[in-house]
């Protein structure tokens, strides 16, 4: 035995020998007659060959544990210095409470994802989304790495490699997030040390920031007429009312309060694997929102040619308890049920050729109705928070940075408030060219 005796409580309150180093391949001479410990003329213990010498790992690392348990690691002959640091190290992080065991980063990243998904969202369309990131994004280049092969340099690796499939930055941003989360997780989890992804050597991706052109009222009613008449009121409640899609496909002429003027926004369809679901607005957060009265009377005037149908479908996932809800378009002449991607397909898209419009893929989807319904509130002065509620947006600031280039100028009623106290004394003179 090399090194000297620690000590430590375990969890029990015992003492507990805390680490030494054993010599595999020498070891004290006993007398064998007597069986005590053979000195030499200094008083120290002889040595001797054993059975091992010159086999394997010659120094074994003997530590415990938080729990009390012993565990061990091996050193080549002539790494004495590697052995006794190791111990010290195991040692330091047992008292100070930071002790990883050195197999629980063997761990497969993708064993370890499947775990951390457990502990996510528990809304259907979210899991959905989380296990698609992971099969398309993370899996691929991690999926077969232990937990600790994971640092830093393998994580700009793989930045680089999302470049290079040419990914939209919002994509890459989110995919590093959720890395980031699932390293996080397993720090906390005491399988790795430290998350790679806030290394300081590692940049987030930044998600590049667009302005929104709303679209002109002409574009509007180009798109109106072009839908097939069934489908008309979509743009309506779109651009009138500033529902997404989903929730457009989910309304129900119930939903109105008329005596209010108020449009309540508690329902989308969405589509988790193959089965269509009513479930709550993006969220989960419902919302009223004004009704201007053309809004109503394009929705009575479509009633009187379209009735609504009674749809019922399972609540937020499959197999969940059956919703019947009078629906206002989400079905077709032919009785079939669209899923939103479905209606951007068959329905939304071809509606531009028609109208001899150019279709621009991340500009000219249906979302666009929502940024046109925006610019005309804000046109009038309603404030972001307001805004910000009749969105869905359950933060006002995402609302202010993706619409404050649409909000009118101040100058005019600046310069006023200030005339108010500061009153001119004569009139403006013309100003020479």
């Amino acid at each position: 035995m090399l090194g000297w005796v620690f000590q430590q409580f375990n969890q029990k309150g015992t003492t507990a020998v805390a680490g030494h180093i054993q010599d595999r391949w020498w070891r004290d001479k006993k007398d064998p007659d007597t069986g005590e410990v053979v000195l030499n003329a200094k008083g120290r213990p002889v040595r001797e060959k054993t059975d091992l010498y010159g086999i394997g790992l010659r120094y074994k690392v003997r530590y415990y544990d938080p729990d009390g348990v012993e565990r061990n690691k091996s050193f080549p002959d002539k790494q004495l210095g590697k052995a006794q640091d190791f111990l010290t190290k195991m040692q330091h992080d047992v008292l100070a409470g930071v002790f990883i065991d050195a197999d629980a980063g063997k761990v497969k990243f993708r064993d370890y994802a499947e775990n951390w998904l457990k502990g996510q969202s528990q809304d259907a369309k979210t899991r959905q989304t989380l296990n698609g990131r992971l099969r398309n994004q993370l899996n691929p280049f991690f999926g077969h790495k232990s937990l600790a092969a994971i640092n830093a340099e393998v994580v700009r690796d793989w930045l680089e490699w999302l470049r290079e499939k040419n990914l939209e930055a919002s994509t890459q941003a989110v995919s590093f997030d959720t890395l980031s989360s699932i390293m996080s997780a397993a720090v906390d989890d005491k399988k790795i040390r430290s998350n790679p992804c806030k290394a300081q050597s590692v940049k987030k991706p930044k998600r590049i920031a667009k302005k929104i052109v709303p679209w002109s009222e002409g574009r509007l009613r180009a798109i109106q007429l072009a839908l097939p008449p069934r489908f008309e009121i979509a743009a309506t409640l779109g651009a009138g009312v500033g529902m997404r899609q989903g929730e457009v496909l989910g309304f129900s002429p119930d939903d109105i309060n008329r005596e209010e003027l108020v449009v309540n926004v508690v329902r989308q369809i969405r589509l988790i694997g193959k089965q269509l679901v009513f479930a709550p607005p993006k969220g989960g957060k419902e919302r009223v929102v004004p009704l201007g009265q053309g809004v109503l009377d394009a929705v009575d005037a479509y009633q009187e040619q379209f009735e609504p149908i009674s749809v019922t479908l399972p609540w937020k996932e499959p197999g969940g308890r059956p919703v019947t809800v009078r629906l206002l378009i989400a079905v077709n002449s032919t009785g079939r049920l669209y899923s939103g991607q479905a209606f951007h397909e068959v329905v939304w898209k071809p509606a531009f050729k028609r109208a001899g419009l150019v279709y621009t893929a991340k500009v000219d989807g249906s979302h666009a109705l929502r940024h046109l319904y925006a610019s005309l509130l804000l046109a009038l002065g309603v404030s972001i928070k307001e805004l910000a509620d009749y969105l869905g947006h359950a933060d006002p600031g995402f609302t202010l940075r993706t619409y404050t280039h649409l909000m009118p100028s101040s100058h005019k009623r600046a310069r006023a408030a200030v005339d108010s106290v500061f009153r001119p004394q004569r009139a403006e003179e013309p100003r020479t060219a």
